[in-house]
């Protein structure tokens, strides 16, 4: 197990340092160094400290006596044996531990408001907080158990237990978050199942050199604020080969309290009743140097989307090689089918509008319900976009209302507008190379024109290349 840890850290820097090379201005911050573990391995079993692991029976200080059990001097693999089901209230990790949940092993997350600290910005299953060389593995499961917050069923959007009833916080998404790290260095998250989360899933907060390979995420589809990955004011990250399938966005980098740089995502699958890949809403500070390649996004509600809402800054990032299909959903649901969606409007009256550039989306090909949707406001323009081999098809398959824009969350929500292949307002420099626009002529009633933009608000744009045309898919 510590052999492929190393080795899976090794291979994940490399790929880090050669995905730098294809961003399209130069990283300032500094590219990651990993610090290994050392090469000396504690292994200790959570049953050797009394977990019975039959998912009925809490399991936590045994648990919680074998992460502290650890010894400070070397790296530590806190194991829970295959067959068990381990009840657990949270848990802390510490500095230098891996989780090791064996395949055929389940750690589950209680449900009950005792079982959560008293704060509850630290509702997690799972919390590691200011810990270095921190992991979870083993090719098991975490399991949130979210379906039993769920009040009231709805195929449209469930109705979620809030403990805001309790007086313990505020809002709806009063519920425990699944997995979290804050404010920890070298952070490994590999071969694992997270499953079923109440609220988000899996949250790197103010965290440092990050890599997250080979894990699933499966939550509810009609569970709000189900997150898949939220990385917030982290730094070199790298996501690969990971299989979200989940109710809200599924790759969600924010930013709170400070700015997020160096951020790769590859290989990965998608599907969400949300938005597949989504800078944002939170953009109070900057993003800077990411990179999106070699993605498929299956059915989503909303497929690429920038939404700086909070007078943040989005910059050299690029989109590539990716397959979309967003398709409608319902309306109390962000994201109206849109590829791609790009905006920036200030989220309320007390809001800054942020600045968008140097955004690249290379080869992209999309199948969607609706059109894509670039839209600055007047005190932050987007500025400096280009498309590049990217193929358009446009159709309707669902029954669901179209022509309308959504500027949610905040600005003006949804608006009446006609359907088109781009729709641009406030857009300072859009380049077009090579792009391929079809719609069905079968129910394509809704279609008004490729491209809907009124020239006082859309400057230096360039087309090179561009076809527009209709086409029968019967």
């Amino acid at each position: 197990m510590l052999n492929a840890y190393l080795a899976l850290r090794r291979v994940l820097t490399v790929i880090l340092l050669s995905l730098a090379f294809v961003q399209s201005c130069p990283i300032t911050s500094p590219l990651p160094t990993i610090q290994l573990p050392t090469a000396e391995v504690t292994t200790l079993s959570v049953t050797d400290f009394g977990a019975i692991g039959d998912g009925i029976h809490y399991d936590t200080r045994p648990i919680q006596s074998a992460i502290n059990a650890c010894p400070s001097s070397s790296s530590c693999h806190v194991v829970f044996p295959s067959g068990g089901k381990y009840l657990t209230a949270t848990i802390h990790l510490r500095s230098g531990v891996v989780l090791v949940i064996q395949e055929g092993a389940v750690l589950l997350g209680g449900t009950r408001l005792e079982d959560y600290p008293e704060d509850s910005s630290r509702w997690y299953v799972v919390l590691a907080e200011q810990a270095d060389n921190v992991g979870i593995t083993g090719g098991g499961e975490i399991n949130g158990q979210g379906l039993k917050f769920v009040e009231r069923f709805d195929d449209r959007k469930n109705v979620m237990v809030s403990w805001n009833k309790t007086g313990a916080c505020y809002g709806d998404e009063c519920r425990p978050r699944l997995v979290g790290f804050i404010r920890c260095k070298n952070v490994g998250v590999w071969d694992i199942k997270l499953i079923q989360p109440a609220y988000w899933c899996l949250h790197i907060v103010e965290c440092d050199i990050t890599s997250i390979h080979k894990i699933s995420i499966l939550g509810d589809f009609n569970t709000p604020n189900n997150d898949g990955i939220d990385i917030q004011d982290s730094n070199n990250t790298i996501i690969t080969r990971c299989n979200i399938n989940t109710g809200d966005d599924a790759i969600c980098p924010k930013t709170y309290n400070g700015p997020l740089y160096n951020l790769t995502a590859t290989d990965c699958w998608i599907r969400t009743k949300s938005s597949a890949i989504k800078l944002g809403s939170a953009s109070s500070f900057d993003f800077k140097g990411l990179v999106f390649d070699n993605i498929s996004i299956f059915e989503s509600h909303r497929g690429l989307a920038l939404q700086i809402r909070d007078g943040g800054k989005a910059s050299d990032i690029t989109f590539s090689n990716i397959n979309i299909s967003t398709r409608y959903y319902d309306p109390s649901w962000w994201g109206r089918a849109e590829p791609i969606y790009v905006t920036t409007c200030p989220r309320g009256s007390g809001s800054k509008a942020g600045l968008i550039s140097n955004v690249r989306f290379i080869n992209v090909t999309a199948v969607s319900e609706n059109g894509v949707f670039l839209s600055g406001t007047e005190g932050g323009f987007v500025r400096d976009l280009k498309f590049s081999n990217i193929d358009l098809t446009y159709r309707r398959w669902t029954n669901y209302s179209g022509s309308l824009v959504d500027y949610r969350p905040g600005c003006w929500g949804l608006v009446s507008h006609r359907m088109a292949g781009i729709i641009m307002e406030n857009v300072d420099g859009f380049e077009v190379e090579n792009v391929r626009m079809r719609w069905s002529a079968v129910g394509s009633c809704d279609w008004d024109n490729p491209l809907d933009f009124r020239p006082s608000t859309v400057n230096n744009i360039s087309f090179v290349n561009f076809f527009s045309g209709l086409y029968d898919m019967q």
